[in-house]
């Protein structure tokens, strides 16, 4: 029987930790095969963002098309996906969970060069001047804008668009297969990486990962059952109690299989017959959430980025994690269809603020529980959609009526 990549990951990082325990520094050498991983990474990166962004928007149909609902959808999605982002950067830079870990100085050093930019100059640099030269400088934020321009563009022409669709989606299907390529040596880059990490630091690694992974949770519960229940009780009139009650196994399936797109039917059915929201919202508002809304996974990006920072020794500042808000909020859409999505959206938010891949070797340890709780969060977050886009629409839903 042949084994799922997260379980040879975890295979991975046991033999990693027992090699470098072993080993201690003599393991150094083994390092080039992790470096090899995270180079592959970084060359799909670019052609990645760019092909699975504009299929994901042309695959909405034309945005103009989308109605009262679809507007509704998307602001409710971007919306709280960006307090998701607040709410992880708020937790981690109160938390500092990598402070003191210090395990790469010098590349802490080179990576925080440069001038500190300003607000004004980090919203001029989304939009591209020259596209190719944002490309070749790995301007990420440039990229996700020209895609999203592009993706809207295309599926506003109809019929002429049908060529480039049509292009775009087969770039897609091509990048999809060259990732799930990568994620097979996954395993093999993690094993060097976290070898690496434990024969130069020892077990003292496993110190910050528990506050890493305590800060990570508490941003999720803080989500979870603070900011989603309050737009819930405000905007559908839901009892937050009720509701969780209602669409609990599709928010326990989530957590077990890490799926939102297996969780879907589920959390169709907890809707439709134990909330009384209609198939017309929950037929358009789930399918586009396990899409394009991914709160739990923006969260845990936020917080992931910051702590590589924090252990590498590097300060962000305010501009700097306000990039990594847009980013992480933005590279969320067109993470659903990515093999491995938490793990290529983390490179494209780590690359947004030049910040070191190899300490992504370091949060693998504890991705798989992890993407399960974040994963939960997501369908929570979608199923709470929802329940406010049908009470807008003035559906009535079988809640108790809250104050108000």
């Amino acid at each position: 029987m042949k084994l799922k990549v997260h379980t040879q990951i975890l295979i991975a990082i046991a033999l990693a930790v027992a090699v470098g325990v072993v080993l201690g520094e003599r393991v150094a050498p083994i390092k080039i095969v992790g470096d090899i991983f995270i180079r592959l990474l970084k060359a799909i990166i670019i052609p990645l963002i760019l092909a699975s962004m504009v299929a994901g928007i042309v695959s909405l149909g034309d945005v103009r098309k989308l109605g009262r609902i679809g507007l509704k959808t998307l602001l409710y999605y971007m919306a709280t996906t960006t307090l998701a982002v607040v709410v992880g950067l708020v937790v981690v830079n109160l938390m500092e969970p990598g402070a003191g870990v210090d395990i790469g100085t010098e590349t802490g050093s080179e990576a925080a060069s440069g001038e500190v930019p300003s607000i004004a100059s980090i919203i001029e640099d989304i939009v591209p001047a020259n596209l190719f030269d944002a490309m070749a400088k790995d301007k990420v934020l440039s990229i996700i804008f020209f895609a999203l321009l592009l993706g809207v563009a295309i599926s506003s022409i109809a019929e002429k668009g049908k060529p480039l669709v049509a292009f775009f989606e087969a770039f897609n299907a091509v990048m999809m297969k060259i990732t799930g390529w990568i994620m097979h040596l996954a395993p093999f880059g993690v094993f060097a990486l976290m070898a690496h990490t434990i024969g130069t630091m020892g077990l003292s690694v496993w110190k910050p990962l528990a506050l890493y992974m305590a800060t990570v949770a508490l941003g999720l519960v803080i989500h979870a059952f603070i900011t989603l229940p309050i737009l819930l009780h405000t905007f559908a009139k839901y009892s937050p109690v009720k509701f969780i009650r209602d669409v609990f196994t599709a928010v326990a399936t989530a957590f077990s299989t890490a799926s939102s797109a297996a969780t879907l039917p589920i959390t169709m059915d907890c809707l439709q017959e134990n909330t009384g929201v209609s198939n017309k919202v929950t037929s358009f508002v789930l399918p586009l959430g396990a899409t394009v809304n991914m709160d739990g996974t923006a969260l845990y990006e936020a917080v992931s980025a910051i702590f590589i920072a924090q252990a590498y020794g590097i300060d962000l500042h305010l501009g700097q994690q306000l990039i990594v808000m847009i980013t992480a909020t933005l590279a969320s859409i067109g993470a659903a269809a990515i093999p491995g999505a938490g793990l290529i959206t983390m490179v494209i938010v780590l690359k947004a603020v030049n910040l070191p891949l190899e300490g992504i070797g370091m949060i693998l340890a504890v991705e798989r529980l992890l993407d399960m709780l974040r994963t939960a969060v997501n369908v929570w977050g979608d199923a709470c959609g929802a329940a406010v886009v049908a009470r807008l629409e003035g559906e009535k839903l079988n809640y108790k009526p809250t104050s108000g």
